[in-house]
């Protein structure tokens, strides 16, 4: 199983309107997506970051369904240009020593297919972790 977390901290001028859109839409990835086996989205406590969400995925090929679900894109265009600092991470059972280069893989993928997500990714003030733009397996 591919635990994937996102935690992050909104722009101040974010609107309550288009930040509520964006909670939705991340509620509605866990929702529809077939290979989310279960998920939670909602304040991040304990941290420098405001919100989080976690899905459960159970392999690579799941992962990649996640990735360009019309849903998945869906958040990234509403919510990424409300986001300032924006932290990914994966935490699997696998024991598989390549799984971070073969996550990492799946990002830099969608990112070289999807200039317009590739884009979105790259305007954010802060990205770090598994998916971080630029960090593909670095």
């Amino acid at each position: 199983m591919i635990y994937h977390g996102n935690r992050f901290t909104l722009k101040p001028y974010a609107a309550p309107e288009q930040v509520e859109v964006a909670m939705e839409s991340l509620r509605n990835q866990g929702r529809v997506i077939p290979s989310v086996k279960s998920f939670v989205v909602g304040r991040d406590h304990g941290g420098e970051y405001e919100w989080g969400a976690t899905y459960v995925i159970e392999d690579l090929e799941g992962y990649w369904e996640y990735l360009i679900h019309p849903a998945h894109l869906n958040t990234d265009r509403v919510g990424l240009p409300l986001v300032d600092k924006f932290v990914s991470f994966d935490i699997t059972d696998e024991l598989d020593p390549d799984m971070g280069a073969k996550i990492a893989e799946l990002h830099k993928r969608r990112y070289d297919t999807m200039p317009d997500i590739s884009k979105l990714v790259a305007d954010l003030g802060e990205y770090t972790g598994s998916a971080a733009h630029g960090k593909h397996g670095e």
